[in-house]
């Protein structure tokens, strides 16, 4: 059973005219707000109004969906969150079943204002204000806040606008997961406006079961059933159709995939603004459950380290891990270690332009992402209760063996591959990250 957040607004977020001007507020809330003083995350023009509303509607109507869940199961609408700094503008979130993630970015060029203060928040994206945004129309100006520029405007009303709403314990994993995935993933082609729009008319009807190919014959992208050479693999390709309504105004698209087929992304690009698309590898699988956080979580990371790096960001609104190793004086090894942690722990994201990651301090308490892994907790268990025997750890091979129910199990690290003799290893093969008996081992070892 999910927790309960409670989001407490200040007011709706709302579209309202003031002065002859379109002014779009975006109400905010954080669990874990740095400073109080300073409410508003941005203020100012946005240079493509009509492009960003029909993303953020597209961005509302993946978080309203879901593809593995009945219309019972669904909960509550999620709001998104969004993520200021480096002179950008990043709103986020996933479907309800956390296998889609989809990400707004607002480049500088797109944006004319003041970043008053850099973090993540969610902001509130209720139905009267995402009808509103469907009212924009091409030209329009329109001015952006993000939080309230000023504190007093609505103190008169004194109303706070709360909504309980499940905690989104999928997208607390998912966006760790996720951006694991990103970092993990290459480009593979880029179409103009019509390839794209021929492409997404192959789509086949209804729900599509069976895995399908993205390839190129000439110079037309399609999809195909069949299996070829350099085929990008697609699971869940009806998911597509969540981006249907952005293909008229996109300049371009770009396809990622991620080295072991495990996720595609789709990243439109529309003038200043970009839309990212990714998917799992299928319907059933959400990014919550890949486990490839997992290893990146065997070695711990200090409170201060975390505070550390946490003042780096805050200071200078980005995440370069060269820069960090040079001021901090921190090998780049280490550098690395800490990168893993963190983007495990959601307080990275991914930009796949610039192959680097983004700070991103997570609106909600960060220690439930270390609380949500039953696989490190079951691997903790094991060591504790002194299952695991080391029978060979050298530079070359390591071997140890776990004890199980009524069975041993044996673990094997050799030339980069890793084996398990466990269920779990022998029907994922590793795709799915380390089963418990692995991360116990390489625990061990990390503590020897």
């Amino acid at each position: 059973m999910e927790d309960t957040l409670i989001y407490n607004y200040s007011r709706s977020s709302s579209l309202a005219k003031k002065d002859g001007l379109e002014e779009l507020f975006l109400a905010k809330y954080s669990e874990i707000q740095k400073n109080t003083d300073v409410p508003c995350f941005f203020w100012g023009n946005v240079g493509q109004p009509f492009i960003l509303a029909r993303c953020l509607i597209a961005l509302s109507n993946i978080v309203k969906s879901s593809f593995n869940l009945s219309p019972f199961q669904m909960a509550l609408l999620k709001d998104p969150i969004v993520t200021a700094g480096n002179e950008k503008l990043r709103f986020e979130g996933f479907s309800h079943c956390a296998g889609v993630y989809a990400r707004v970015d607002v480049l500088p060029d797109g944006l004319d204002g003041e970043f008053l203060e850099n973090g993540t928040t969610n902001v509130d994206f209720n139905q009267p204000m995402l009808a509103a945004l469907g009212s924009i129309r091409p030209n329009e100006k329109i001015m952006l806040s993000v939080g309230e520029k000023e504190v007093g405007l609505y103190q008169e009303e004194k109303k706070i606008v709360e909504r309980k709403v499940p905690l989104p314990i999928k997208w607390i994993k998912g966006l760790g997961t996720v951006q694991v995935f990103l970092s993990e993933s290459e480009k593979q082609y880029t179409f103009n406006k019509i390839q794209t729009q021929q492409l997404f008319r192959g789509i086949p009807k209804g729900i599509v079961k069976s895995d399908y190919y993205l390839i190129v014959r000439g110079n037309k992208p399609m999809f195909s059933p069949v299996k070829s050479a350099d085929a990008v693999c697609i699971g869940g390709l009806h998911r597509l159709r969540l981006l249907e309504p952005l293909l008229p105004y996109i300049d371009s698209m770009q396809i990622f995939s991620q080295s072991n087929m495990q996720s595609t992304t789709w990243q439109l690009h529309m003038g200043n603004i970009r839309f990212i698309f990714s998917l799992s590898r299928e319907c059933w699988r959400g990014f919550s459950g890949e486990g490839a956080l997992l290893d990146s979580l065997i070695s711990d990371v200090s409170d201060e380290w975390i505070d550390a790096l946490d003042k780096y960001a805050y200071a200078n609104q980005s995440f370069n891990r060269t820069i960090l190793a040079l001021e901090e004086n921190i090998g780049l090894q280490k550098v690395e270690n800490l990168t893993g942690r963190l983007a495990a722990m959601g307080l990275l994201g991914y930009d796949l332009d610039e192959n680097e990651f983004f700070y991103r301090r997570l609106p909600f308490k960060i220690s439930r992402i270390l609380e949500l892994n039953p696989r490190m907790k079951n691997a903790e268990k094991l060591i504790n209760e002194r299952k695991v025997e080391i029978l060979n750890n050298s530079k070359e091979r390591i071997e140890a063996r776990v004890a199980g129910t009524g069975v041993h199990h044996t673990i094997i690290i050799e030339d980069g591959k890793e084996r398990c003799t466990c269920e779990w290893f022998s029907k994922y093969q590793g795709e799915r990250g380390p089963c418990k008996h692995m991360l116990a081992v390489k625990k061990v070892i990390s503590n020897e």
